[in-house]
């Protein structure tokens, strides 16, 4: 939660430069609350598991927050029961008709990184549903194959096919302290990194985005992108201590190609049990971003996604 301070207070600018969490009393003062809507729109297989990571991120803040499942309206998941889509999720064609509005949206990633954009079946809707957010989400969250398909769509940045998976738990360096959405950050940490493509830095920098989280040995991780109210993560802060092992099992019993997940084990010994080394900076990010969405989300829902001229008329 933010600290209130007079806004001519000089700790006021000092805390604010350093990306501490500040509010002149004015603003504070005239603050309404309500509950936070969150929308998940779940592209991965397991869908129970991703709603639980997800959750749990979310659900860890003070602020109440109502969690909507959202799913593509035409795809059928092969993984989760029909009962549990059934009772839990809403197609997307369902909400967009619905004209609901949200303060956040997470877009998770999917297992189809190595097809062309424009030959996943679901591309068109998935399209409609980036443009949908900037009408009707306040914030959205990107994550790896969602985050990549974003960018994409909306700054035309490619992602490119790696020879080899990128796949551990893997070094990355803070590059923007003083972000809202790094308080707390250290200078480096460890993110859990499992794909088989990338986005280049230059790529990135030259569509004027700037990268907060980024890795000498997996590339860039975290992006903001604020005209489009924006995050765009390609990593995996949300998995459990045990998805790393879960996918490298999968594989060694298909006997694909796959190497033991760099850093993840004790000695890179997958007979040990794996270590959790980014539990806390995944809560705190997701918590920042809920914080984030919180301060700045209109509290009458439909303002949200209106320009300042709008609000004026």
């Amino acid at each position: 939660m933010p600290i209130k301070l007079p806004a001519t207070l000089p700790a006021y600018d000092v805390l604010s430069k350093e990306g501490v969490m500040v509010m002149p009393e004015d603003a504070a003062s005239q603050q309404d609350i309500r509950p936070l809507r969150i929308g998940l729109l779940n592209l991965m297989p397991k869908k129970i598991q991703t709603e639980n990571q997800f959750a749990r991120l979310i659900g860890a803040s003070p602020l109440q927050v109502e969690l909507s499942l959202i799913r593509m309206s035409e795809h059928e998941t092969k993984n989760t029961a029909a009962a549990h889509m059934e009772s839990f999720y809403r197609p997307f064609n369902e909400v967009e008709a619905s004209g609901e509005k949200f303060d956040g949206l997470i877009i998770t990633g999917a297992p189809i990184e190595h097809l062309p954009y424009q030959q996943v079946t679901y591309w068109d809707e998935l399209t409609r549903v980036f443009d949908w957010t900037q009408t009707n989400v306040h914030s959205t969250f990107g994550v790896c194959w969602g985050g990549m398909a974003m960018i994409n769509h909306f700054h035309d940045v490619p992602k490119h096919l790696l020879d080899a998976k990128a796949f551990g738990c893997v070094r990355h360096r803070n590059c923007a302290p003083a972000s809202p959405y790094l308080r707390g950050f250290s200078d480096d940490m460890v993110i859990p990194v499992s794909r088989w493509t990338e986005l280049k830095r230059a790529e990135i920098e030259a569509a004027g985005l700037p990268i907060l989280v980024d890795s000498a040995e997996t590339g860039p991780c975290l992006v903001e992108d604020p005209e489009h109210r924006a995050l765009y993560i390609f990593n995996h802060f949300e998995y459990d201590s045990d998805t790393l092992k879960q996918e490298y099992d999968r594989d060694v019993a298909a006997e694909a190609p796959i190497n033991v997940p760099a850093n993840y084990y004790p000695d890179d010994d997958p007979s040990q049990p794996p270590q959790n080394r980014w539990r806390s900076h995944a809560h705190l990010l997701y918590g920042n971003w809920i914080s984030e969405v919180y301060l700045t989300t209109p509290y009458d829902m439909s303002q949200i996604g209106l320009s300042s001229t709008d609000l004026r008329k």
